[in-house]
């Protein structure tokens, strides 16, 4: 048996695409944030541990005020839960190995669950990438205190992964920063969160024009991010806007003169009187692959848009996950495939008609997502790595075979 820890909703997605690639191995998920939703389609996956749903979204360091919330909301009480947790898997003699999938807090939850390394301990870096850090100094980083130590490497995550069998990071670049800390374990095999997109899921009700992907994520950001999106897309009406939707229909907050009209349990309507534009659950993958330009203010779902080749338009919230601070860190990430600007539709549109023709911006975008998200494939080569532990292959009986 295989337990698995992940330390939020895009390493949830993760950590569920890389137990479909072990099928035949029953195992144990443990999401540390929300109630992991991805793992519910896994018919060999038992969900472990508190279900806690955080205010902030799993995003505490983002400000004082995320962080205030989640306090009220009981987060020390839920990590010392979680810790507890950690402490009874380590007892659990059908687990045979584990892989945390996440942040240096996953990380020391598996190092516990594991034994301190006595069972097989993977790690999985989502988090971190050198392209976070790289040409800014140290007093550069100091002026964003709650986002430092999800930038580097720090000694306390370099001296936990004495104890795994195995660190895989996200980009090359972060490999090389890696090894510069002396962590030999890391390796970059492939882009992660690209493996977790999928193929297109199905049709779209298209109408003929380019498609415009709106991304407001799932977060409490979708609040603000949404209604601005709204707004920007009755700029552009040479363009179909497509929202990639995931809470329920009722939480959507639309922009003033729109109404709601629920068509069905994966679709919705807003209606303006001169726009309809439509909600799709399920259809994640399929509006990413028909975008031409897309208009995000989402983590995973942002990169992996830049994976794709569809260049980001972005701008800041209120929070609580794409602030300011985050929205420029992503920026260091994304580099040319992300576009930032102020959150006034007339400002989102313009960028969005720059990136949609044939030209500089965009072959600049495009070339950033092949840099930094290619090659596909790293899950199904860790998968291969981590069944050769948990399933091992028997020596077959020389006497089989012949002379």
């Amino acid at each position: 048996m295989l337990l698995v820890i992940s330390g939020g909703h895009g390493e949830d997605a993760i950590g569920a695409r890389l137990l479909e690639y072990l099928a035949q191995t029953p195992a144990l998920a443990f999401p540390l944030v929300g109630e992991g939703n991805a793992y519910r389609r896994l018919s060999q996956v038992e969900r472990v541990g508190p279900l806690w749903k955080a205010p902030s979204g799993g995003f505490p360091a983002n400000s004082l005020l995320n962080l205030w919330q989640d306090l009220r909301a009981g987060l020390l009480k839920n990590l010392i839960d979680q810790y507890r947790t950690a402490q009874r898997l380590a007892n659990n003699p059908m687990i045979q190995a584990v892989v945390a999938v996440g942040d240096a807090w996953t990380l020391l939850l598996g190092l516990r669950a594991s034994a301190f390394g006595k069972k097989p301990l993977f790690h999985l870096q989502t988090l971190i990438s050198y392209h976070y850090i790289e040409e800014r100094s140290l007093l550069e980083r100091l002026r964003t205190p709650g986002q430092l130590f999800a930038e580097d490497y720090f000694f306390y995550e370099r001296f936990m992964h004495r104890f795994v069998r195995a660190v895989y990071v996200r980009d090359p670049a972060s490999e090389q920063r890696a090894r510069a800390l002396g962590m030999e374990k890391a390796r970059f095999v492939g882009s992660m969160a690209m493996d977790t997109l999928g193929p297109p899921e199905g049709p779209l009700p298209k109408d003929g024009r380019p498609v415009l992907a709106l991304l407001p994520g799932t977060r409490g950001d979708v609040v603000f991010s949404l209604p601005k999106m709204l707004e920007a897309a009755r700029k552009l009406p040479e363009f179909q806007p497509l929202v990639a939707w995931i809470p329920p229909f009722e939480e959507a907050r639309l922009a003033k003169g729109y109404r709601l009209e629920i068509q069905g349990p994966d679709r919705a309507l807003a209606i303006h009187p001169d726009q309809r534009v439509w909600l799709l659950k399920g259809r994640f993958s399929a509006i990413l692959h028909s975008a031409r330009v897309a208009v995000g203010t989402a983590g995973t779902a942002n990169e992996q848009s830049v994976g794709l080749g569809v260049p980001v338009v972005g701008f800041p919230t209120p929070g609580p996950q794409y602030t300011y601070a985050n929205a420029l860190r992503q920026k260091r990430l994304l580099g040319e495939g992300l576009t930032l600007v102020a959150p006034d539709p007339k400002a989102i549109a313009e960028a969005v008609r720059a990136l949609a023709v044939e030209g500089e911006p965009r072959k600049k975008a495009q070339s950033a997502g092949r840099e930094r998200f290619w090659p596909l494939g790293a899950l199904p080569r860790i998968a291969c790595e981590i069944r050769a532990v948990v399933q091992p292959q028997k020596p077959e009986n020389p006497r089989n075979h012949p002379l």
